[in-house]
């Protein structure tokens, strides 16, 4: 990025990358947890927990039946741990109708789409500097780029470049080197592809220095910025939905997500459209106490997403607030299980 202010700027261009091919990831095929795999698993949880899921399960399919929305919003790990082939068949199926994510969640998405592994072993890259330097992350930027050059949203700039074919030969002819991938050989993992291909917004919640793209020299922050910034727009538009009911489930966002929502739901209540009667749910592994979202001296008070999906949110909403604490490798393929149930 060109800089003519008074200050010192870091000088990307001296960056060294490396073929992600050569990377070394936790996260590979054999973790995915597929449909299938997913209802011949038997996953355990509390029986308070387990009921609570179930009520969700049932405000998701009641919701798509009476045609309201069902906006997820997840933190990163979600796809890290593999589950993203639930989530798709859920938005296959028409029973999310927005996903979001942060920065990281759409990263973690496009290199299983792209590689079929994520998660790149920390320890072994952050002392030597290579952390998150896999060349390949240009591709992620580059499709930003002309994604902000055709206002186009981020996640719809994403899931662009690895479903339209003359669009990804725009990216490929920027950015495409001998020995790098050529194609995206597993779209079947892709949230990105899902929502894509459904004509569901992906909506991608970034800020700036916070993603392993905004090391490389091919970062450009106007870009991230403005596409990231019409997906908060597209965000808000499906709130705007929620005046008849909906569901919102917060997956492992501590801070991002409930405060996106705050956002998109003060400006939808601006022009006249308030959310009502909404099921707000907290996917969570810490522990939750109710008495603390009133008392500022209380450390779960700043648990924004405890204090905010759980309490604010169904409060000010005329809805009603739940907080599912748990692995989420075990709580996400339970709501997936006791949704198939309810649709048999």
């Amino acid at each position: 990025m060109e800089y003519q202010g008074r200050y010192k700027m870091f000088n990307a261009t001296v960056i060294e990358t490396y073929p992600i091919s050569t990377r070394t990831n936790k996260v590979k095929l054999k973790d995915m947890v597929t449909p299938s795999l997913a209802l011949e698993q038997n996953y355990t949880c509390p029986d308070e927990t387990l009921k609570k899921i179930g009520a969700i399960a049932k405000a998701i399919v009641n919701a798509r039946k009476s045609k309201n929305p069902v906006i997820v919003f997840s933190g990163a790990h979600l796809i890290k741990n593999g589950l993203s082939p639930l989530i798709a068949d859920l938005v296959n199926r028409d029973l999310i109708t927005l996903f979001a994510g942060n920065g990281a969640t759409s990263i973690h998405d496009f290199e299983l789409a792209l590689i079929g592994e994520t998660s790149e072993y920390v320890p072994q890259a952050l002392g030597k500097g290579q952390f998150g330097m896999a060349y390949e992350f240009t591709y992620h930027n580059t499709a930003i780029q002309l994604g902000d050059k055709y206002k186009l949203g981020y996640g719809e700039s994403l899931g662009k470049m690895i479903c339209d074919k003359p669009f990804q030969a725009e990216v490929m002819k920027i950015v495409a080197r001998d020995n790098s991938p050529k194609i995206f050989s597993h779209p079947e993992l892709s949230v990105l592809v899902a929502c894509y291909k459904k004509g569901i917004p992906f909506t991608v919640h970034t800020g700036i220095g916070t993603d392993v793209i905004d090391q490389h020299e091919s970062f450009d922050g106007r870009a991230k910025g403005g596409c990231s910034g019409r997906d908060f727009l597209i965000y808000t538009e499906e709130t705007c939905k929620l005046t008849q009911g909906g569901v919102i489930l917060n997956i492992g966002s501590a801070v991002t997500g409930p405060e996106v929502f705050l956002k998109a739901a003060s400006m939808a209540g601006n022009i006249g459209k308030v959310p009502s009667n909404i099921i707000s749910a907290d996917f969570d592994i810490r522990h939750f106490e109710p008495a603390a979202m009133t008392d500022e001296s209380a450390q779960n008070y700043y648990f924004r997403d405890q204090k905010s999906v759980v309490t604010r949110i169904p409060e000010a909403f005329n809805g009603h607030g739940y907080y599912i604490q748990g692995n989420q490798k075990n709580t996400i393929p339970l709501l997936y299980k006791q949704i198939m149930e309810i649709l048999k």
